[in-house]
């Protein structure tokens, strides 16, 4: 096979407790060629297909499962523009001047996400947000505090607070935190089918499933061939393949990280914190959460540096005890039940980047690998780098995300 092929994803995630939404899958591809073939149907996938085929792109979108069946049904979707590593510590690693346009990138992708989901009316669960980063045992509060000048001083919308407002204004008893504006959440699921049904409505076809077996690329197209024998052609071909990630793209610069969530019962409205802002802190493993629609805490962490699907799994229930305990000890006082635990995998690089970048020997090619906690954030700065690049222009800011 061209990628990598991995179980994604182990559980009951919430989003697809209400069944897997539908959509037209078609029998076979109506034309010869395309203008982009995109490899992937997840978050991903649809944040290109939408983008590109608003261009007027002809686009052809295939994957090995049935939509949302990878690693979009089991985000946490916390959508922030922080990225996993500080901007002080992405200072020492790519300087300050390139460290603060990939913050500037990731802020101004948050933003135009949110004007997509509120422009088309897309039904999704979404809420803008503020988003807390709670000092923890990797980042106290004095770090913090010179972070959030650091941020401050490149025009990022974020400043310190001191433990005694963290506690009597937003309701956590930590030494000190940074509160950031333009953050939000979202059903993941539910916003990739939107953005696929649109992408179908301005002419995108979708084929699923429908596993990519080999890629061969020339000067003026691609061909794909698929595992059953059928053939595609593309002047351009988009792998969005997520953590199944395109075999040219070098082991050493990424590696597959195991992670774990879970969703609690419907909690009453007061038994939430203010102002709901998404949360996460500075500590290893760390917690992370946020609300949903309907009253509910998603959390998650626990990550550790392995990628062997049966043991992920098998360690659900312990890791999900482990995130529950970890919640009821940040949020005392409240009656938490366990509804859905789940568990995933997600690429980790050495700057906390995604990789967005034609891999060697394959020309007409683009890989997009995200990393960290951004994933949904990171797509839609591929979107931006894709919908350049389909026009045979470099997008800004293209340059930060190749392989490291």
């Amino acid at each position: 096979m061209v990628t990598h092929k991995r179980k994604l994803r182990g559980g009951d995630p919430l989003w697809l407790a209400k069944g897997e939404p539908r959509l037209r899958i078609a029998s076979d591809a109506p034309r010869k060629l395309w203008d982009v073939i995109i490899v992937g149907a997840g978050i991903t996938g649809a944040l290109l297909a939408h983008r590109l085929t608003k261009l007027g792109q002809r686009v052809l979108i295939l994957d090995r499962r049935p939509p949302f069946h990878g690693s979009t049904a089991a985000s946490t979707a916390l959508i922030q523009w922080d990225i996993d590593r500080t901007l002080s510590e992405l200072v020492e690693r790519r300087g300050l001047q390139r460290a603060r346009a990939i913050y500037r990138l990731s802020l101004n992708a948050v933003r135009t996400l949110d004007r997509l989901i509120c422009d088309e009316n897309i039904a999704c669960g979404w809420r803008a947000r503020e988003a807390l980063y709670l000092a923890g045992d990797v980042h106290g509060s004095r770090a913090l505090k010179a972070e959030a000048s650091l941020r401050e001083k490149c025009g990022l919308p974020s400043r310190f607070i001191t433990a005694t407002e963290l506690r009597t204004e937003h309701g956590f008893d930590r030494s000190g935190a940074i509160i950031s504006r333009v953050a939000g959440e979202a059903d993941p699921v539910q916003l990739a089918k939107a953005l696929l049904s649109r992408a179908q409505s301005n002419g995108a076809t979708l084929l699923s499933p429908c596993e990519v077996a080999s890629c061969e690329s020339g000067p003026r197209q691609v061909g794909l061939l698929a595992k059953d024998g059928r053939a595609f052609e593309a002047r351009r071909a988009i792998f969005a393949t997520g953590y199944e990630t395109l075999k040219q793209i070098p082991r050493s610069s990424y590696n597959v990280i195991s992670t774990w969530a879970l969703a609690t019962e419907p909690l009453a409205s007061d038994q939430l914190w203010p102002d709901r802002k998404i949360v996460w802190e500075a500590s290893d493993p760390y917690l992370y959460l946020r609300t949903t629609s309907d009253n509910r805490i998603v959390a998650g962490g626990e990550d550790e540096a392995f990628a062997d699907e049966e043991t992920r799994d098998r360690l659900i229930s312990s890791k999900s005890k482990t995130i529950l305990r970890k919640l009821r000890e940040l949020l005392p006082d409240r009656r938490l039940e366990l509804a859905h635990q789940w568990a995933g995998n997600f690429a980790e690089t050495d700057d906390g980047l995604p990789i967005i970048a034609e891999p060697d020997g394959l020309s007409r090619c683009l890989a997009v690998l995200g990393a960290g906690g951004n994933g949904i954030t990171f797509s839609v700065i591929a979107a931006d780098i894709a919908a350049a690049w389909v026009r045979g222009r470099k997008a800004r800011g293209a340059k930060y995300f190749e392989p490291r």
